[in-house]
Formats: structure tokens, C-alpha cells, sequence
């Protein structure tokens, strides 16, 4: 069986490396800086979860997973953010986002989180 796929997009290189490090093992992960790298590279791929930051340069996480949803990505989405006071809950809805995880990051809930989703233990 192979392994599940999952888009990391954040700004922060150290984020994407310790995204990494911790899901690599088990999936495959693959990292973009931001929304217009997620897209171009990752758009027509076969991906099981997107985990996006809020704050990107351009467009945001909510709008990066919106821009998936589009071209009918009907996979997870989890989005992470240090700023959960201007996210509205309807738009967590409406976009079919599974998880808001708030910075700093609890990488065990986090990670448990992802097995879930992913149906992996």
C-alpha cells in the first residue's frame, strides 16, 4: 500500500523542515513556501491532506484551500494559525477544513491529529 501524501505550506523554513522530520517516516510529505507554490506544483496531484499556515505571503491559507476546493480537492485540509481571533467559523465550514490548530503548536496533538485524519496509527 502506498504511502499517504501531504502538502505542507508555510513561510517559515523551519516549520516546513520540523513538518517534516515528523511526518516524513510515515508519509509523503512535500513542502511549498506559499500558496502560488502550493498550486502550481501540487494543483493536479493526488494529495490526502493539506495542512496550510494562515498568514502566507499573497493569498492566505483560507484562500489557498479554498483555490483546492475549486479543482474539486475533496481530501483533508488542517490550517494553523497564531492569529485564530480572524478566522471565521463559517468560513472553517464552508471550506471543509477538518482542524484549526493554533501556534504555538502542540506536535503531539498535532500529529495524533494527522493519523486520524489519515487513518494511520
Amino acid at each position: 500500500m502506498s504511502k499517504k501524501r501531504i502538502v505542507v505550506v508555510d513561510d517559515d523554513e523551519s516549520i516546513r523542515k520540523t513538518f517534516f522530520l515528523l511526518l516524513a517516516s510515515r508519509y509523503d510529505v512535500y513542502l511549498a513556501r506559499d500558496a502560488a507554490e502550493a498550486l502550481t506544483e501540487f494543483k493536479k496531484a493526488d494529495i490526502d491532506l493539506i495542512i496550510a499556515d494562515f498568514r502566507l505571503p499573497g493569498k492566505n491559507g483560507l484562500d489557498l484551500i479554498r483555490d483546492f476546493r475549486q479543482v474539486d480537492y475533496e481530501g483533508k485540509a488542517v490550517l494553523i494559525s497564531a492569529y485564530p481571533d480572524q478566522i471565521k467559523p463559517e468560513e472553517i465550514q464552508k471550506l471543509k477544513i477538518d482542524y484549526l490548530f493554533t501556534k504555538p503548536l502542540d506536535l503531539k496533538a498535532l500529529t495524533g491529529t494527522i493519523d486520524l485524519l489519515l487513518g494511520s496509527s
